[in-house]
Formats: C-alpha cells, structure tokens, sequence
C-alpha cells in the first residue's frame, strides 16, 4: 500500500510499505477514505518530539472496515467509521476513569506515571512517535486499529466523510479547551491561535454559551477564516499589544478564559531561540505567558497546543498572584464524541468549512509543506487516498 511516511525531520515522502495485519483477537483493518494533517503531525516534521526511525503519520482518519478480528463485536466488514486519536483498552485504571489518553497498556514500552521527557508517557497515539506507541498512522490506504471495540464510531449513511472527519481530534480538542473552563453562559474567551484546533474552539466557545469570543492570530488570512466562518473579534499581535487590547476590551479586568491552542510552536523571536538553545527547550512558552497576564483574576487557562519540554522563568509568581486555575492536556475523544456527532447531526456546527486544501495521499510531501510554511492560505488539509 502507499503511505505518508516521515523518514526525518522535514523529509515526509509517500512510499510502499507493507499492508497492515491483524495481530490481536480485536484489530480491525481499515480502508482509509479521508485522513487529515494535524498541527501536532508538524511537531514530528519539525522535529519538535523526537522520532529516530520511518513512520507512518496521522492520527485524523476514518474508512470503512476490511476486515475485522474474531473478538471484534460490534464492528463487521463494510462499516465505515471515525477513530479517535488515543488508542485505548478500554478496561485499565485511567480508561475506566473516563481518561483514555492515560491508559495503561496501549503504550507498553514507554508507559509511566512521571511525564517524563523521553518515558513515563502516556497512552498510544496514532502516528505519533516510538514514545506514544510506534503505531503506524492514518495517512495511508489501509491501517491496523487495535481495541476495535473501544473507540471507533460507526458513521450515519446521512453524513459525509468530510462533515465527520475532525471528530477524531480537532473538533473534540476544541470542545475539550471549552468544558475545562466550565463556562456558566455569557463570559468573555480569548483563543490564542487560529489554526484549526483554534478555530474548532472558537465553535465551541459559542456553542456552550460565551457572550464573547475574541480570537488572537499573526496571520491575517487565518483571522478572516475566524471571522468568516465563527463569527468572532479578533487580534493580531503584529498590529497592537495583545495582553493591553484585551484588558481595554474587558474592562481592565481581563478575559474569564484564555485558551492557548499554540503550543511550543509560537512565532518566535531571534532572543527566543537563543534562550530555547541556553536552556535546552524546545520552542517557545510566550503563548501561555500571555495567557496568563490576559486573563482576569480568578480566570481559568486551559492549554490544548502542545508542550514538549520543561521551560525555564516559568510565570509561577502570577499564577499564584492571580489566583488562577489551568488544565492542560489531550483530549479524551471518546468521552465527547458522541454528543459531538449529535451536534453535526442536528446541524449545530459545521466541521468541514475550515477546509482550504483537499489533496490525493499522493501529495502529502506538498501539503506538508504549505500547513507548514503556511502558504496558499493553508489552514486544514484533507487527504484522500
């Protein structure tokens, strides 16, 4: 079969590989029909999380079942189906605690309870690096889905591949940013980045009742997309002081919530990228320190973009100072995605209009490169194999 697959940082080519096989009672192999370039794929392109061997990419995927082991329930050849990014067992400690992303048997070899830079992780992520698992990833014509019985949804006849698709991770990141910051009806939301987890917060912000939604990006063509499609204000920090225009629009107190869907991968100064070599981080924490200055005291943070790295001056002072509360963390698919399906359902949310680039798996090395440099207005990709 053909599949995207990182070789080096930088260097992601579609190639033959071998087709994927069942190798547990509940494994299903699946026919991909739309897969999607995630933000967090670009932290293994860029070499942000380390990978030292090939790997087949991508976690946002959906197809139909080829084929199905013994012990798989509920699933039969010729269903199609969304899966979400964490791969999960479905009966251990953390998934029977409602917290998928920890479980502890999808991630043999470099499990742990210390969140360690390079072991003690989390569960296993598709596509997403030897430290989550090694499993090979979505981007492809066919992929092994182990636990089958745990996180796959079946797909109604009545809705589109595309309509579906984020449902495997960006659209429950977003909504995840949202409900941590238990929004009781009409607070002001600052989203720190416009990409398309952002933007997917953005939705959700409305949907569980801001009175306010503010989106901060220095890309103007992602901030038309925010305005066009969410109907939010927004913020270019290359135009005015961000952390000062949100306290002149609130007041002088600051939002209620801030969300930082960046991450390690902010735009960075010269400066930046000497103290990240001093101080051996990997990119940059200046979206979470903005966070924390925007948002009014007794304000919630929730962090959804990625950190890979402890970071020096971390802004403890403030936190304490201010009295804050913060979540961080990836989010648990499953335990959204089915009120979320409901939602594209009844036609309360669109999904698939952030979509700027849909491209055969063939030219995957391109659409890498233009999310990644952020050409031709890329915002989301969408490969068909």
């Amino acid at each position: 079969m053909k599949a995207a697959v990182f070789h080096k940082p930088g260097d992601i080519s579609v190639d033959n590989v071998p087709d994927p096989v069942i190798k547990a009672p509940d494994d299903v192999i699946l026919q991909i029909t739309a897969t999607a370039i995630c933000g967090s794929d670009l932290h293994i392109y860029d070499g942000f999380i380390p990978q030292g061997k090939d790997l087949i990419m991508g976690h946002e995927f959906m197809g139909i079942v080829a084929e199905a082991g013994p012990g798989v329930a509920n699933l039969r050849k010729g269903d199609r189906i969304v899966v979400p990014f964490p791969i999960a067992c479905g009966h251990c400690y953390f998934c029977a605690h409602d917290l998928p992303t920890a479980c502890e048997n999808s991630n043999p070899e470099y499990y742990g309870p210390e969140g360690n830079l390079m072991n003690n992780k989390g569960g296993g992520l598709f596509g997403y690096t030897a430290l989550y698992g090694g499993y090979p990833g979505g981007q492809a014509e066919y992929v092994r889905v182990p636990y089958a019985n745990v996180s796959p949804r079946k797909v109604p006849e009545n809705l589109t591949d595309d309509q579906v698709l984020f449902l495997t991770d960006i659209f429950p990141t977003g909504w995840s940013a949202i409900d941590w910051a238990q929004l009781k009806g009409g607070e002001t939301v600052v989203i720190f980045g416009s990409g398309p987890v952002g933007l997917m917060a953005q939705k959700a912000a409305w949907i569980r009742g801001a009175g306010r939604v503010i989106a901060v990006d220095p890309l103007p063509y992602r901030l038309h997309m925010a305005e066009l499609r969410n109907k939010v204000e927004t913020i270019n920090p290359n135009d005015t002081d961000v952390v000062e225009a949100i306290y002149s629009m609130t007041g002088g107190r600051g939002a209620d919530v801030c969300v930082d869907a960046v991450g390690m991968e902010a735009e960075r100064s010269f400066m930046d990228k000497v103290k990240a070599v001093v101080n051996v981080e990997k990119g940059t924490d200046k979206v979470l320190e903005l966070c924390f200055k925007a948002v009014r005291r007794g304000g919630i943070v929730t962090v959804v973009g990625v950190y890979g790295s402890p970071f020096d001056n971390f802004p403890v002072h403030r936190i304490f100072d201010k009295g804050l509360t913060i979540r961080f963390g990836q989010a648990n698919v499953t335990n959204y995605i089915d009120d979320l399906f409901k939602l594209v359902e009844d036609g309360k949310v669109i999904l698939d209009d952030i979509v700027t680039h849909r491209l055969p798996l063939q030219e995957a090395a391109h659409g890498y490169h233009i999310f990644k440099h952020k050409e031709d207005d890329c915002v989301k990709v969408i490969l068909k194999p």
